[in-house]
């Protein structure tokens, strides 16, 4: 729940015409026991690498009328060396209707050695040609035949690529996600703060009958360690959460148990009665007949990505994937039954090799049951908690901070996404406690 705010703690926050993330907006919102990291990010895990990628033109060679095309993609690397380095990974669906490449190979083998793409519905396809786009020449072998380099695919690869629907504020038709910007995404990663709002392949998203999109949120959990020595030492594990939240009734929104979207839509009801006739309250009436048409045919979806530094093995992994629903229900998210709500969780603590079978990687004969040391870690089961409880938590921050960056988006045929109202949203916050 929210914890008590006077009015002198919210007058430091911005003003409403700016876009902020929750802990500017809301300083004394109670978001959990645990600090975030020094970004508050996904990036503050170390080694994962994040790019954001926005797209408002059709491809080369087609048009498109003006704000028609509002898309993206999100690229995500695991770790630097994930070709040869898999992580532990586990996936949870809580509802379906929505794809996720690669969860068969993960649930398979408990291992994530694939970039991790989230992009709209129908640009899966480009996506996952685009991670081969960029992975053939890093890693096929060179050979030299007539005098020509000439290379050779004899590994193993299952890109993972995610997806959300845009098509209320992007024209679909036009598939306007091409594989060169999946490999430009992967070029560009770094360890920067991921952008949120309208960014990436949440650029056309909505929230709750917001405007949403992309967000992001990490925690730090005080742990124990073991050295080299075997002597117990204390350790802090970061983890962290990405959203492409693209869910949700407005009626639902929740903010620290509030039920600020029920408020929120009852000031533009009353607004509306007021003055009917006002250019506001119009805009007001034909943005809600527009979503209610579009959102009750299909709620959207949401994907969440979830990384951590601490080692887990690949059932724990399931364990916390599955706790982003307890996050996403804070928020508001029902899981209804159109919406695709698959979640994904990996843990870089252990690096463990893979594409050790093939002509050019021969340390491995698959027939013969091979130990292999690999130096693996794994936290004790009963010691989890705090780790499930954070994982919540940074999910729940993330979908706010989705909301409260993205900004008012004019798409496709002239329809027109609001921004939450953030001084609204303060005010009803106050008032509410």
């Amino acid at each position: 729940m929210a914890t008590p705010t006077s009015p002198s703690q919210l007058t430091s926050t911005p003003p409403p015409s700016s876009r902020c993330r929750i802990r500017e907006l809301l300083p004394t919102l109670y978001l959990g026991r645990y600090a975030p990291g020094p970004k508050n990010s996904l990036t503050d895990i170390p080694g994962v690498l994040v790019s954001t990628q926005s797209i408002h033109a059709p491809p080369p060679g087609h048009s498109a009328p003006p704000n028609a095309i509002n898309t993206g993609v999100t690229c995500i690397l695991p770790r630097r060396d994930w070709f040869h380095q898999a992580c532990y990974a586990g996936i949870f669906r809580f509802n379906g209707s929505g794809e996720m490449t690669g969860s068969h190979w993960i649930e398979e083998t408990g291992l994530l050695h694939s970039p991790v793409v989230l992009t709209n519905s129908f640009a899966v396809g480009a996506a996952y040609t685009g991670i081969y786009e960029y992975s053939i020449p890093r890693y096929s072998g060179v050979e030299k035949e007539e005098g020509e380099e000439v290379g050779e695919v004899d590994w193993f690869l299952l890109p993972v690529v995610a997806e959300t629907f845009d098509g209320f504020l992007n024209d679909l038709r036009h598939f306007a996600v091409t594989p060169a910007h999946v490999v430009k995404g992967l070029e560009s990663v770094s360890e920067a703060p991921v952008q949120e709002g309208n960014s990436g392949g949440g650029t056309g998203m909505l929230c709750h009958y917001f405007k949403g999109g992309t967000g992001s949120s990490s925690r730090v959990v005080p742990g124990f360690d073991v050295d080299d020595g075997g002597k117990q030492v204390d350790k802090d594990f970061t983890i962290a959460a990405l959203v492409q939240a693209n869910y949700g009734a407005m009626r639902d929104f929740r903010i620290g148990g509030a039920p600020v979207g029920r408020l929120y839509q009852e000031r533009i009801a009353e607004r509306i009665r007021k003055d009917p006739d006002s250019v506001k309250s119009l805009a007001d009436q034909m943005v809600a007949a527009q979503l209610e048409a579009h959102k009750e045919k299909k709620d959207g979806s949401i994907i969440i990505i979830l990384a951590t530094d601490a080692p887990l093995h690949p059932l724990q992994l399931q364990r916390l994937a599955k706790r982003a629903t307890v996050g996403l229900a804070k928020v508001g998210g029902q899981g209804h039954n159109p919406s695709g709500d698959v979640f994904l969780a990996f843990s870089t603590g252990n690096a463990i090799p893979v594409q050790t079978v093939g002509a050019q990687h021969k340390s491995v004969d698959p027939w013969r049951p091979t130990v292999m040391e690999k130096g693996v870690k794994v936290v004790d089961e009963q010691t989890i908690n705090a780790l499930l409880e954070a994982a919540a938590d940074v999910v729940e921050e993330s979908i706010y901070n989705a909301v409260c960056m993205a900004e008012t988006m004019v798409g496709m045929k002239g329809r027109r996404m609001e921004a939450a109202d953030l001084g609204m949203i303060r005010e009803l916050m106050e008032k509410y406690l």
